[in-house]
């Protein structure tokens, strides 16, 4: 009887050890479920940032979207404008200058007077044009009268013919006299014996700014001498110059992103206008022609450097901000959001591929991003070298 109940007794203390050993067994592998769910957390490459420390480095979150990557042709030229809206102010005689008032940046209205010009010569060309004008009254009346008694076979033909020849002579000096006049803005019906000028207007035939002042009261000029500029900007555009290679590319229409470097960064935009079919046999370029937008055409100075680039193409692909991808060595790193709780932000560096640059974003090539992920867009740089450091 004895026996028996020493038998039971170890019987129920076998299963009592194995239930209490499953149950450290089982407990030990929650625990360790536990620890790899946690080490996951802890990888060695992950960076943990509080959410305090997110905010005060004004770090922000993103995701890839997609965006146009256009081929572009880079070229450069000058703010212009076309020959017909610029006019330079010049006499067809010398002289003094009598009178300019005008000074760079004034405007002018088109009929305006901008400079008078004294010469003696003006006189003299007046007074040959008086006394050839008397003479026609002469010699007209001789010509018909001679032709009269031509045609009545009363005088000879040589007589007829000379009479002719002298007045057709003496009013063709006229008309050329009066055509010269004209030219210096002096009217021929205006010109008489008691009205003889020594001084002439020249005018502006445009409306536009004074750009260049060569001359003051009293300067003296010859006929080749530039007085003024005058500019009209209603037609300001930009004159691009583009290699021969990327000529047949370039077609009407296509946007044009404009900056002036010596002044700023910022890009402006334009449209192909005209491209030109000439190509330059020293350069091997072409002209292209760009019209400004209205809105921004007129706070531009003609004769400005450009840098421009051309879209001649577009293609739309997955992008992110420039400023979310860091180069560290040889790689291409990107901050992904793998958790955020308990107020702390936890990272992981996803190295990725990266194609074209445009307008602030940057191609990125990439299986392991998805659209639905979010990413570190701002602040990422100084992450990555803390999270190269960074030991869990």
């Amino acid at each position: 009887m004895k026996k028996t109940i020493y038998i039971i007794t170890i019987v129920a203390l076998f299963f009592t050890s194995c239930k209490k050993q499953n149950k450290e067994d089982h407990s030990n592998h929650d625990h360790s479920e536990t620890e790899l769910k946690k080490n996951d957390e802890h990888t060695e490459d992950a960076i943990h940032l509080s959410k305090a420390q997110f905010e005060s480095n004004k770090m922000e979150l993103g995701a890839i979207s997609k965006q146009n990557f256009p081929e572009i042709v880079k070229t450069t030229g000058m703010i212009d404008v076309p020959p017909q809206s610029k006019q330079i102010i010049t006499s067809f005689y010398g002289g003094f200058v009598k009178k300019s008032s005008l000074l760079i940046g004034d405007k002018v209205r088109k009929g305006q007077s901008v400079v008078s010009i004294e010469n003696p010569e003006f006189v003299d060309m007046q007074q040959d044009y008086l006394d050839i004008k008397e003479q026609l009254v002469y010699l007209k009346s001789e010509y018909d009268r001679q032709k009269t008694l031509f045609d009545e076979k009363i005088t000879s033909e040589k007589k007829y013919l000379k009479a002719e020849s002298e007045y057709k002579r003496k009013k063709a000096k006229y008309n050329a006299l009066a055509k010269k006049l004209k030219m210096i803005n002096i009217k021929p019906s205006s010109v008489s014996i008691d009205n003889i000028v020594s001084t002439i207007t020249l005018y502006s035939s445009i409306n536009g700014t004074v750009t260049k002042v060569n001359v003051s009261k009293g300067t003296p000029i010859s006929a080749t001498d530039e007085i003024l500029e005058i500019i009209s900007t209603d037609h300001i555009h930009i004159e691009l110059t583009v290699f021969e290679k990327d000529a047949m590319k370039i077609k009407k229409d296509q946007v044009i992103r404009f900056k002036i470097p010596e002044a700023s960064d910022e890009f402006f935009v334009a449209e192909v206008h005209l491209v030109g079919k000439t190509i330059d046999e020293k350069t091997r370029t072409v002209k292209v022609h760009g019209h400004l937008h209205s809105k921004t055409k007129n706070i531009f100075d003609i004769g400005m450097f450009v840098e421009a680039k051309i879209e001649i193409s577009n293609k739309e692909t997955v992008a992110l901000p420039e400023y979310a991808v860091v180069e560290e060595g040889e790689h291409q790193i990107v901050l992904k959001l793998k958790h955020k709780k308990n107020n702390e932000f936890i990272f992981v560096p996803i190295e990725v591929e990266i194609g074209k640059k445009y307008n602030g974003f940057v191609e990125v090539i990439s299986d392991k991003i998805k659209t639905t992920d979010k990413v570190l867009i701002k602040g990422a740089y100084v992450l990555v070298g803390e999270g190269a450091a960074h030991e869990h």
